[in-house]
């Protein structure tokens, strides 16, 4: 990751502040970039509901129709259905216009493949090089790319969900759910997907028109005022979506926070049952999942942390499921993006199939409590300041795919840069609250 000026330029897209680092100049020429590498193929375009995202579209198809590429333009879609609608259309690439869980001044693109995956590295970096380098395709007018709309992606995600999970058992069980989209791009898939389901949908802040009502990342902090709406509206369970629609976050029927990280466990849980197979996860995602695994006899394989770099692991081990921590579940049958959707099916699926409370569920898993911290310090320290975590804990296990974890039998700390903001991220988990906040708190006192 590299920063000019403000922008946040990485392998996976660029990111920054509207007016500031992300100016239209630097959306055309990331697009004229993505669009010469393709030769002027068909790119499919979509944004969540930012308003900046209006005016970010217009750049990105100067760039694209610049460089002679057919654009298919989604309109306000989640990041997931950017990825399905890619190889739905057998397109040569995407591009998503979002900050993902940035505040509503940030915004970004995130750019994809033919194979509908965000970029992996290699790819990537040829595109990040183009950009960084001016050297663009320019085609004359006669050669000027096409635009056409393409309204049916959201019809098309929506069906593909319903045809991998178990619709009468989920309607036979009448659930009545929340969900809070927060003015994100993923409110009408949600309402289409729950309303077939037959969910009852409670719909809060489900128009994606941008606006948002909290801050836009689903932690626990920014949901006091929803989780009572859950109980309040007599729902089974609630969900949270980020902006773009690619993390889920769950809310149990008495209105507790549960968070991201067991959605991918829960989610996990039901797929195993149905299907043995390798699990993938990321470094710094709960071991619950490792646990899950070993219960059903499965593999469960650990990557650094991306969605690129779990997509990679997920198609060499042949991953029956996988995803991150941070509430994204990655079904390939579904396609190779953190997807809410399928997780909401999963779970839904998952409580129908059990006949218990989303608290009861989450009350048999293994237990473990993760803290997440962010501390802001110059990268080039890292290696000494790694030294010297490793110096103070000697008797834990090393490993540095990404950053640096050191693991114990019954807890672990990770340690690494982040690809898309200028911090450290410290992530600790324990079997006890107070020892995770504990090694947290040891962590980053010792990068401090």
């Amino acid at each position: 990751m590299a920063q000019q000026s403000g922008l946040i330029v990485s392998v996976s897209g660029i990111r920054g502040i509207v007016g500031q680092g992300l100016t239209p100049e630097a959306a055309l020429a990331f697009a004229a970039a993505l669009g010469t590498a393709t030769g002027g193929g068909r790119i499919v375009l979509s944004r969540d509901g930012r308003p900046s995202g209006a005016m970010l579209r217009h750049a990105v198809l100067a760039g694209l129709l610049g460089a002679g590429c057919e654009v298919q333009d989604l309109g306000v879609t989640p990041t997931p259905t950017c990825g399905l609608a890619v190889r739905r259309l057998q397109a040569a690439g995407g591009i998503q216009i979002t900050a993902s869980h940035n505040p509503a001044e940030w915004n970004g693109l995130k750019l994809f493949g033919p194979e509908g995956r965000v970029l992996p590295a290699a790819e990537g970096h040829k595109i990040k090089e183009r950009f960084e380098s001016g050297t663009f395709r320019h085609v004359p007018w006669q050669e000027l790319g096409t635009l056409a709309e393409c309204r049916q992606a959201l019809d098309w995600h929506r069906d593909r969900v319903l045809e991998l999970v178990d619709v009468p058992r989920i309607r036979a069980r009448q659930l009545k759910t929340l969900v809070d989209a927060n003015g994100g791009a993923g409110g009408p898939l949600a309402r289409k997907l729950l309303e077939a389901l037959q969910a009852n949908p409670v719909c809060h802040a489900c128009d994606a028109d941008g606006s948002f009502l909290h801050e836009p990342e689903p932690v626990a902090g920014n949901l006091r005022a929803i989780g009572p709406l859950v109980p309040e509206h007599g729902a089974d369970i609630g969900f949270v979506l980020d902006p773009d629609a690619d993390r889920l976050a769950l809310i149990d029927e008495t209105g507790r926070y549960i968070g991201e990280e067991l959605t991918l466990a829960l989610a996990v849980r039901y797929r195993l049952t149905h299907e043995r197979g390798p699990v993938v996860i990321n470094m710094s995602t709960s071991r619950v999942n490792e646990d899950i695994a070993r219960q059903f006899g499965c593999p469960c394989h650990r990557t650094a942390v991306g969605e690129a770099n779990v997509v990679d692991k997920m198609r060499d081990a042949g991953a029956v499921i996988g995803g991150e921590g941070n509430g994204g579940v990655i079904d390939p049958r579904v396609g190779w993006v953190r997807d809410p959707f399928i997780g909401m099916g999963l779970i839904l699926n998952l409580l129908a199939e059990s006949g218990k409370k989303l608290s009861d569920l989450v009350a048999g898993l293994p237990a473990y409590s993760i803290v997440k911290d962010k501390v802001t310090i110059d990268r080039d320290r890292l290696p000494s300041l790694f030294a010297a975590l490793t110096k103070h804990w000697p008797e834990a296990r090393v490993d540095r795919l990404d950053g640096l974890r050191l693991d114990w039998s019954d807890r672990w700390v990770h340690v690494r840069p982040s690809n898309t903001e200028p911090i450290v991220r410290v992530i600790a988990e324990a079997p006890q609250q107070a020892a995770a906040e504990q090694l947290c708190r040891e962590t980053t006192d010792l990068l401090q």
